[in-house]
């Protein structure tokens, strides 16, 4: 079962939502920034439905923390009908929202349409000789099978998934070790790059060091 993370701090708002999707999902609930981050570290969630205005920050501020290592389908629930204001969620990385009061018909509509997105987006990557299914752990340059590690399969996926934007080290870090960087030293990360450049063999070079910042993929896709 799909789970979603409402984080609302109208506890009767999100009790009902919770129940209009508990036949369909998994709810977990928070209804401060704090215990969503709690919730969010403890599980693996699908979708995330986030109000904007918390009693401990912005929504807009958890998402942007979300952003650097996940992009989980997340619909902004707001108060607010400035148009600046929606379109800034959606620019830093919302997919969808839904303005209060709503619908908790037309909640589950866009919840599904997301779902569906994201489930039938492909998380595969073709380049030239590259071919890489995230998913199924496949990786081939031409006719040559790559033998990727763990660490070096999410180095890959979230320089190609972001391709073109330079990424700093300590996203890449956050990533990679998946937050759990405590005894995690810079170094480890020059090393991996290193251990993947020399496995794509890739000339010119597509994973691209951007002095005093980290790096991006350059790769034009053909």
């Amino acid at each position: 079962m799909k789970k979603i993370l409402i984080v609302e701090d109208d506890n009767k708002l999100n009790d009902g939502i919770k129940l209009a999707l508990r036949s369909e999902f998994l709810c977990l609930q928070a209804f401060t920034i704090q215990s969503a981050f709690t919730v969010y570290k403890e599980q693996s969630v699908d979708l995330i439905l986030l109000d904007v205005n918390l009693p401990d920050g912005s929504g807009i501020d958890f998402m942007m923390e979300i952003r650097k290592t996940d992009m989980v389908p997340i619909i902004l629930l707001t108060a607010n009908k400035m148009e600046m204001d929606i379109v800034s969620g959606l620019e830093l990385g919302a997919n969808d929202y839904i303005t209060k009061p709503f619908s908790l018909m037309v909640l589950r509509a866009r919840v599904g349409v997301q779902l569906r997105n994201e489930k039938n987006s492909e998380s595969i990557y073709r380049n030239n000789d590259f071919y890489f299914d995230f998913d199924h752990m496949e990786f081939t340059k031409g006719n040559d099978i790559l033998e990727l590690s763990k660490t070096e399969q999410r180095l890959l996926r979230c320089l190609v998934e972001n391709k073109g934007k330079n990424l700093s080290r300590s996203q890449l870090i956050d990533y990679i070790w998946q937050g759990d960087t405590e005894y995690v030293e810079e170094h480890a990360l020059t090393v991996v790059v290193n251990r993947l450049r020399n496995k794509l063999g890739d000339n010119p070079e597509c994973i691209k060091t951007v002095y005093g910042i980290g790096y991006t993929w350059i790769m034009n896709d053909k």
